[in-house]
């Protein structure tokens, strides 16, 4: 039974993961997070969202990418989704250092920091359809 939720769609403009990555953490504060733990949080949406708009959607500006967060019993799933072209082979995509975007200098790291900040990283796609990443991490209080 989800504790708590919240879901947010803004256009895939770069200027906006920002304001997704604080809308995140700002939801998460309720589990009294450290700051680390935050920091992790955000860098993960981060990259979850700027794959969103440079590979799901070729930096065209005028799509939607949707970020939706829930809470259960001390842990949030984050689930950052686009509509975009897809994920033709996931493995490889989640391999360090590949991109399929070198002609913009990108470092090929995104997956492999997600999958380092957060406990769980799962990803869906289907060509042409678009992508879904759903990352999941558990908050220990120190209380």
């Amino acid at each position: 039974m989800v504790d708590n939720s919240m879901k947010i769609e803004f256009l895939s403009k770069s200027e906006n993961t920002g304001f997704a990555r604080v809308a995140v953490a700002a939801f998460v504060s309720q589990l009294d997070p450290t700051i680390e733990e935050l920091s992790d949080l955000k860098t993960a949406v981060s990259e979850a969202i700027t794959n969103s708009i440079i590979h799901g959607y070729e930096n065209k500006n005028d799509k939607f990418v949707k970020v939706e967060a829930s809470i259960e019993k001390g842990s949030v799933t984050v689930i950052v989704e686009d509509s975009g072209v897809g994920i033709e082979n996931i493995p490889k995509a989640m391999e360090p250092l590949y991109t399929s975007r070198p002609d913009l200098e990108r470092s090929g790291m995104g997956f492999t920091v997600m999958e380092s900040f957060m406990d769980g990283l799962r990803v869906e796609s289907e060509k042409g359809k678009g992508t879904k990443v759903i990352m999941k991490k558990t908050f220990y209080s120190l209380s």
